[in-house]
């Protein structure tokens, strides 16, 4: 449904170009849902952004295709992606409360959103909109309310709902449980899975929680330093992870039986300056010498999995 070639989103400033998205390439298949994964400041958000053609100046994207359905969604014009979103991928963004506007009713911004991007009238967007707050568990007085009558769940739910309005067939994720309680996180999470299994809507989660990943998406891709590193299905990610990285990334989560909890050791480097080599080599305590001059190639490994690293190419030793 989604391929992502080798795009490259960058942020300018005075002291050059910070490359926060720099050479991703990945493919989201119909009906999965595919999570993206990594620390803060790795370039999730950007990449999904980026996807959507929703990054401003300073932002541009540098170079890239993003093929959906065939169609390179970076070559069309303001009026074709207009026609694509929403009524076909739509957007749910970090943080309700920043998305909904604060003087208008839920039913004011929700009809005008479905009205912007269809034939709709305003009473048949009414009750597209009704239709989707019942599917998202929240009754239909809620369309006479303004966002801060609502909890952070409520608003939370109210997004999804608009998000899913229109029937689209991809909706885009990003860090939709973020600032949440964990009882309101385990029901967003229920939701995003019944709208994949019964309303068969393909989903991209993005989000820095692991925990959320392993309840909720089928395939993962683990970010690191503007680059995704590894991709596999999310059981051999938690159960038998290859990079380095990824390895580190699972074992720094807390577990009920460990008795101390290990961080990733340094610091993440700068999208201003990356690291030659791999990225990831000032960190890592499996690097060898070739890892810090030239820079790994994405490779498939072990039945198909996804994988940079020095430790894998040309047969190279599996740790």
């Amino acid at each position: 449904m989604l391929e992502v070639q080798d795009l490259r989103v960058y942020y300018k400033s005075i002291l050059g170009d910070y490359k926060s998205v720099d050479g991703v390439s990945l493919s989201v298949n119909r009906g999965e849902i595919f999570g993206i994964a990594g620390e803060s400041g790795c370039g999730k958000s950007t990449l999904v952004d980026g996807v959507l053609r929703l990054i401003r100046p300073p932002g541009y994207i540098k170079s890239g295709k993003v093929l959906f359905e065939g169609v390179d969604l970076l070559s069309l014009d303001e009026s074709g992606l207009n026609k694509i979103r929403w009524s076909k991928i739509s957007y749910i963004p970090q943080g309700s409360m920043n998305s909904l506007n604060p003087v208008l009713t839920i039913e004011e911004q929700a009809t005008d959103t479905l009205i912007e991007h269809s034939n709709l009238t305003k009473n048949d967007a009414k009750k597209a909109i009704e239709e989707k707050l019942r599917v998202v568990g929240l009754p239909r007085e809620v369309l006479r309310s303004y966002p801060h009558e609502l909890s952070g769940g409520m608003r939370q739910r109210v997004i999804i709902a608009i998000a899913i309005a229109l029937n689209p067939s991809l909706v885009v994720a990003d860090e939709p449980i973020t600032a949440l309680d964990v009882v309101v996180q385990k029901s967003l999470l229920s939701l995003l899975k019944e709208l994949r299994d019964k309303y068969g809507v393909t989903l991209i989660f993005v989000s820095h929680d692991m925990a959320a990943h392993a309840q909720l998406v089928d395939k993962l891709a683990i970010m690191y330093a503007g680059k995704v590193v590894e991709i596999a299905s999310t059981q051999d990610i938690f159960y038998n992870p290859l990079h380095p990285y990824t390895k580190l990334l699972i074992a720094s989560i807390p577990r009920l039986e460990k008795k101390e909890i290990k961080g990733i050791p340094g610091i993440a480097p700068s999208p201003l300056n990356w690291p030659k080599g791999c990225r990831f080599h000032t960190r890592c305590p499996w690097a060898m010498e070739v890892c810090s001059t030239i820079e790994p190639e994405m490779l498939k490994v072990n039945g198909g999995r996804m994988v940079a690293c020095h430790l894998y190419q040309n047969g190279g030793e599996k740790y």
